[in-house]
């Protein structure tokens, strides 16, 4: 009697801790994700996330703001293979040319006119001006942007099949860090005076 109150002791304690593994944001993270924290201490509002319900801060040099729930805004998201931001575009507002390595990408249009976009790996654009309630889906790891289409303010909440997608955005890969100017012109074809003034403009130098 023992050994089968034991069995189903230890099969119903392994089912639930099975369930779910809400991030330990104290600790480092790994290729597979944040360790889990101890079911014990597991509350429910570990699997709620407010931060979507108001708009990013738009002042400035793209007029937009990405809000994240990833995982490490939004802890229960852990191991579970999704996550999500809201957008936010003024009136010329613009998410530049970016990549998310680990994830594909689904954004469906609030409010507003958005014109969006991406480049395959054959260099072949796909691009549409999309109106409220509209999804486009944008291919994991692949370059793609999205810009403010209309006269009044833009919104949009996008998905990731990742719970931390990753993020690159191409502008500030090649102007806004240390990267040599002779590199980027190499690599670019830009001049001197063009890379100097985007990395002046993104922060960059060398």
């Amino acid at each position: 009697m023992f050994h089968i109150i034991f069995l189903f002791s230890f099969l119903f304690s392994s089912s639930h801790a099975a369930d779910f593994c809400v991030a330990n944001l104290k600790r480092a993270e790994t290729p597979a994700g944040f360790q889990c924290i101890r079911p014990i201490h597991v509350k429910a509002s570990d699997f709620v996330f407010s931060g979507l319900n108001m708009a990013g801060n738009t002042t400035n040099i793209i007029n937009a703001a990405v809000t994240p729930a990833f995982v490490a805004q939004f802890p229960g998201l852990n191991g579970l293979g999704l996550s999500t931001a809201r957008l936010d575009l003024t009136v010329g507002g613009v998410i530049p040319m970016h990549t998310h390595p680990a994830a594909s990408e689904i954004l469906y249009v609030v409010e507003g006119s958005i014109k969006a976009g991406f480049v395959s790996s054959a260099n072949t654009p796909y691009i549409e001006t999309l109106k409220e309630g509209d999804v486009m889906v944008f291919p994991q790891g692949l370059l793609h942007f999205q810009l403010n289409a209309g006269k009044s303010k833009a919104l949009a909440i996008v998905t990731f099949n990742n719970p931390d997608p990753g993020l690159q955005i191409l502008d500030f890969a090649l102007f806004g860090n240390n990267l040599p100017s002779s590199l980027v012109e190499m690599t670019t074809f830009l001049d001197d005076a063009q890379v100097k003034k985007l990395k002046a403009v993104l922060g960059g130098t060398g």
